[in-house]
């Protein structure tokens, strides 16, 4: 099959088209690959912010249709539109049953880039292909666990679909599920990438009274004005804490690290109220840190979350977030700014890098 493949960090992906997919083991199906968002998270492991082996194909924010089942797979038929999702959930490990699915055991397929069983199902002259990011959906094709590729109606263009597969999981769950915004609430949103752009809506659907979101790009405020937001701020001239003062006296309730910048959580730290929450949606490269004085810290009974993909379940939420959308209480297509055929995929990366709108989606097949 044709794959665009990472064989060297900082210049780019390669498109080969000799690329051996193995047919769908037990539990898992083939989904022919039509459309694929591309994700900063990619962008990070292509550029070299993140550590990768080589050679591996990115991509996971994907849908396409089902074309091969496995082995005793009974909850999909070949010709079933799917939404696939990087961290698919088991159902029966330990972290499955205490409700935190983003964490199950098939989800180390984020960092070690294989199956369970350290197998790929990729390969190319013989070698071991890696399956970037547990997805590997920059390519005409993928097998994937069953519970990773979740259905959706027919009529939902796979096209816009897509990016319910990592950014408005991440986004919307991080508000709806890691830090349950509450009706009222004040929301401070640092960075607006897809993900931050998702929390907007997240945060518009949850109830929240005032949503203040900061980021230098005029354009992305200007879209986060139509899906929610109330207040805007651009950090390349204003102080961000000194503006969060004005707007609430006290700092905000909840702020949302968005961008995967370090430096912005001690912004979203700062700006929130005693008592209020930060969390952490972005991925910094790992040589940036966080720092906390304990002493400080402790005494504003201040509150620190991390999220995986929103703590989402996504055989819940995938669904779930569709309806929002065909009952047009959630925005997709705003987050789509630009596609590109397949063959284009370096210069939607460079679309990325440059902040050049919001989300490319590529047309796969």
């Amino acid at each position: 099959m044709k794959a665009a493949v990472l064989e060297e960090q900082g210049k780019g992906v390669v498109l080969r088209d000799d690329v051996k997919i193995e047919p769908p083991g037990p539990g898992q199906v083939r989904v022919r690959v039509c459309n694929c968002g591309i994700c900063h998270s990619d962008l990070s492991v292509i550029d070299g912010a993140f550590p990768a082996t080589l050679p591996v194909i990115l991509g996971h924010e994907a849908a396409g249709v089902v074309e091969e089942l496995g082995a005793g797979v009974d909850s999909l038929e070949v010709g079933d539109h799917v939404v696939l999702t990087p961290c698919p959930p088991c159902g029966v490990c330990y972290y499955c049953v205490r409700g935190d699915p983003t964490v199950c055991v098939r989800t180390t397929g984020l960092t070690s880039n294989t199956f369970v069983d350290g197998t790929t199902g990729l390969s190319r002259d013989g070698a071991m292909v890696y399956r970037g990011l547990n997805v590997a959906a920059f390519s005409e094709n993928v097998v994937a666990d069953a519970n990773g590729a979740v259905k959706i109606p027919a009529d939902v263009p796979l096209d816009v679909a897509c990016v319910v597969g990592c950014a408005v999981q991440t986004g919307v769950g991080a508000v709806l599920n890691t830090a349950r915004v509450e009706e009222g609430a004040t929301v401070l949103v640092l960075g607006l990438g897809g993900i931050g752009l998702s929390v907007v809506q997240g945060a518009r659907l949850a109830g929240a009274a005032r949503i203040v979101v900061s980021d230098p790009v005029a354009e992305r405020r200007e879209c986060a004005r139509a899906l929610g937001a109330t207040d805007f701020i651009d950090p390349a001239s204003e102080d961000v804490v000194a503006r969060a003062m004005e707007i609430t006296a006290v700092g905000f309730d909840y702020a949302f690290e968005a961008a995967g910048r370090a430096a912005l959580l001690d912004v979203g730290l700062a700006a929130i109220r005693n008592g209020g929450t930060l969390v952490a949606v972005g991925a910094p490269p790992p040589e940036e840190l966080f720092t906390l004085m304990p002493a400080a810290f402790v005494i504003t009974g201040k509150k620190i979350l991390s999220t995986v993909l929103g703590g989402v379940n996504s055989l819940r939420d995938i669904p779930r977030y569709i309806a929002l959308w065909r009952a047009g209480r959630l925005d997709l297509d705003a987050l789509i700014t630009s596609r590109r055929p397949f063959g284009e995929i370096n210069e939607a990366l460079d679309d990325l890098r440059s902040s050049r709108g919001i989300r490319t989606v590529l047309e796969i097949s």
